[in-house]
């Protein structure tokens, strides 16, 4: 297993090109069931859950490539239509292959998916909504089985504006001739990204980017070629890596506008951040930050997935602040992590309340998901002295030669296996 070792203390400077995002590489990829067509991405991140996403498409009948930011995408015999749990457990964006397997072939059949444990994310509002559309769900050992003998478009009201469930709903509805209006949709800048992707497809779409998108769905949808937008969650992450270390760093191949809430909190805290055109500096002393209170909101607000490295941030605040958890009930983990390392935080229930002390001390502390693990290395960046951070695989699962990041800017990390 991979750890990274860490000594703190040392300024972070100089420029990194942040890479593809994640997020929308994996329903980008997912989409390329919708067609039998030759399918080329760019600008794809090398990380775990790409690789898991090529594994389960190979899997499925599509002859895939995938190296060096590219992926292509073949289709030359019949594909699958059962996404098993071996493949499907590593990831919760394994869910996305459904919608387009139901729209070509109607039918559709996957294991419940995996990923972080951070709470629960309920499968439910996908599945309401494919019923709106026509189709029938039963379970069979332990697997969702989605069937219907015609789908049809209509007007999908989701509960709650999942991210997940908005993607999985537009790639059915892209196949789907007629007029589906989503509402309540999430307004994430990667479901905009989706959209082009399937607009190049052969789909008509409108409003991506806000809570009533409506598909004009097509008979067939064609190949596509696309480029991935960079990864607002990794340019987040390295704002707050040198906000908290201090140092100049400035971040190329970015969309500044997706982390806009990022940026007015950092200035609010202290931190001197400038916007360019497809770049971002950060400029901070490393010194105390000033107390900033936050609450996690579904895009436009303050991303959840940049909840815990915030927090490895104002732990040396000059003063107590407070972090509201409003997407996921189980997403304070690594509090007790960064309590190990000298910082002052006590939990009540959705809320952590965090009172800054003088300085983080070097310690051995463990990920327990994908963002926290960049939440210790952060933190880790900021202490005095050595940290060890176990189980960095979950940090591969997002965040492309991280480490290789970190050291070009002058970061004392290494990584070591036990």
């Amino acid at each position: 297993m991979d750890n990274f070792v860490i000594h703190g203390g040392k300024q972070l400077n100089g420029e990194i090109r942040i890479g593809g995002s994640k997020n929308a590489a994996l329903p980008i990829l997912a989409a390329t069931l919708l067609t039998r067509d030759r399918c080329e991405v760019k600008n794809v991140p090398e990380l775990r859950d790409i690789r898991s996403t090529f594994e389960l498409l190979n899997y499925l009948g599509k002859n895939c490539f995938y190296g060096y930011g590219d992926f292509v995408a073949e289709e030359r015999v019949p594909l699958k239509l059962h996404a098993p749990y071996d493949l499907v457990r590593k990831m919760r964006a394994s869910m996305l292959v459904a919608g387009p397997l139901l729209a070509r072939f109607k039918k559709a059949r996957f294991s419940l998916p995996g990923g972080c444990s951070i709470g629960l994310r309920p499968i439910d509002i996908h599945l309401e909504a494919f019923k709106k559309l026509g189709a029938s769900v039963t379970y069979e050992k332990g697997d969702v089985v989605l069937s219907a003998k015609k789908l049809k478009a209509a007007r999908v009201k989701f509960r709650f504006p999942s991210v997940g469930a908005t993607e999985n709903l537009m790639m059915c509805a892209s196949l789907i001739e007629g007029r589906t209006v989503l509402e309540n949709c999430a307004r994430e800048p990667e479901i905009a990204d989706l959209a082009l992707a399937l607009k190049k497809m052969g789909a008509r779409i409108k409003g991506e980017g806000t809570v009533r998108i409506e598909i004009f769905g097509a008979a067939r949808l064609k190949g596509l070629k696309h480029s991935v937008m960079p990864d607002r969650i990794e340019t987040g992450t390295f704002m707050l890596a040198c906000a908290a270390a201090g140092g100049r760093v400035r971040l190329s191949g970015v969309v500044p506008k997706t982390v806009d809430v990022l940026t007015r909190h950092l200035r609010q805290a202290g931190i001197k951040v400038s916007a360019f055109k497809d770049a971002i500096e950060i400029n901070s002393s490393g010194s105390k930050p000033r107390p900033v209170n936050i609450i996690t909101r579904p895009y436009p607000g303050f991303p959840t997935d940049l909840q815990a490295p915030w927090m490895a941030f104002m732990t040396r605040a000059r003063g107590a602040c407070s972090v509201h958890e409003r997407i996921f009930e189980n997403r304070f983990i690594h509090a007790a992590e960064f309590c190990r390392m000298g910082a002052d935080i006590s939990v009540q229930d959705k809320t952590a309340h965090i009172r800054g002390v003088d300085a983080l001390l070097g310690a051995p502390v463990m990920a327990s998901d994908l963002r926290a693990g960049a939440a210790l290395v952060i933190a880790a960046l900021a202490a005095k002295g050595k940290t060890l951070v176990r189980r960095v695989y979950h940090i591969d699962r997002g965040y492309e030669k991280f480490e290789d990041k970190l050291r070009r800017l002058g970061a004392d990390i290494e990584r070591v296996k036990t």
